[in-house]
């Protein structure tokens, strides 16, 4: 009895003191009850750590996310079997002290010679000893093979962080850029607008200048219409005679077109042409940038190296090339419509 106590000490969880029952394997190692440490957990919310009851080393995981302990169960199955079997079923006066290999069971000395004779077996104990050394040996390699997992889950840990920021990083770049170009074509259409500005207050200031003269004349032609018509209809032939040369006269300066034809010509007809530039609507990768993505492999992961913003147009050419140019140009002289007539 003192031997399975020892024995099953090894197989005792650190909390309820009983053999196993759904054994989980903590990220520091050690193994507990799954209903023990979800208890122990108490109630922390998904995400927030929790110490090992025994080394009191940090971890995140729920105890569902645990791994089950596969070894221990296995050994606290067997163990369970041969401690509820201390004295034999059948002879109930033997004590259970032998482990019979072949039929992987524990017997007494009856059922040896009476159903085991021949078979292969061992002392109980020694038996024992032979699963504890299992146990220590299963436990060395799932221990290092967490550590493994741990150092696996640092680099790809590491590697996400670092890709969140080179993506952080890219997305500042092309936000920049995206903002020097804005700015760029503001300056420029600003530049364009005012030129137009300048432009019309230049063309209207001489437009208006003529409108003014030919107005002026043709207000002179109709006065002259008028006196004209009076001395007609309501005159004398005395009053007649009288105006007649004066009359005759101012016809000769009111029909003097030269100087007016002349500025008329000289203004000629102004073109305004918006031509526009499709590199932003065809390919805005040359305007603006595009990402690069170098992939490189070391050992088992991916490593993502680089993510670039890359502008293909100098800033200082880009809205000349992209955005338009404005241009005001004459496209020839301006026929009198009189003169026309006359020539008719």
């Amino acid at each position: 009895m003192a031997s399975a106590k020892e024995f099953t000490d090894d197989l005792e969880c650190q909390i309820c003191k009983e053999l196993y029952t759904d054994p989980r394997v903590l990220p520091c190692g050690h193994t507990f009850c799954f209903k023990c440490i979800n208890q122990c957990r108490g109630n922390r919310q998904p995400g927030q750590s929790m110490p090992c009851p025994l080394c009191r080393n940090e971890f995140t995981a729920l105890p569902s996310e645990l791994p089950k302990n596969y070894s221990v169960t296995n050994i606290s199955e067997k163990i369970k079997e041969l401690g509820s079997a201390v004295y034999c079923d059948q002879h109930v006066d033997e004590k259970i002290k032998i482990y019979c290999s072949d039929c992987k069971m524990a017997i007494c000395s009856m059922c040896f010679i009476t159903s085991h004779n021949g078979h292969k077996y061992s002392d109980i104990n020694s038996y024992c000893e032979y699963i504890r050394k299992q146990m220590s040996n299963d436990v060395t390699k799932v221990t290092s093979g967490m550590d493994k997992c741990s150092e696996m889950l640092r680099r790809v840990e590491k590697e996400k962080k670092d890709f969140i920021d080179r993506l952080e990083k890219a997305g500042l770049e092309v936000d920049k850029k995206a903002e020097q170009l804005k700015q760029m074509i503001d300056d420029h259409r600003k530049k364009l607008r005012n030129e137009l500005t300048s432009k019309k207050q230049e063309r209207m200031k001489d437009i208006e200048s003529l409108h003014e003269k030919i107005q002026r004349q043709l207000l002179s032609m109709e006065r002259y219409k008028k006196d004209v018509d009076e001395v007609r209809q309501k005159g004398t032939a005395c009053d007649i005679a009288r105006a007649a040369r004066g009359l005759h006269d101012r016809v000769d300066e009111l029909l003097k077109f030269d100087v007016t034809e002349r500025t008329l010509a000289d203004l000629d007809v102004t073109e305004v042409t918006f031509t526009s530039s499709n590199y932003v609507i065809d390919d805005v990768k040359k305007t603006l940038g595009h990402l690069r993505l170098n992939v490189s492999r070391t050992g088992e992961l991916v490593c993502f190296l680089e993510i670039v913003c890359i502008s293909s147009f100098p800033e200082c050419h880009v809205v000349r090339g992209m955005l338009t140019r404005l241009e005001i140009r004459p496209t020839g002289p301006l026929r009198p419509w009189w003169r026309s007539k006359s020539a008719r």
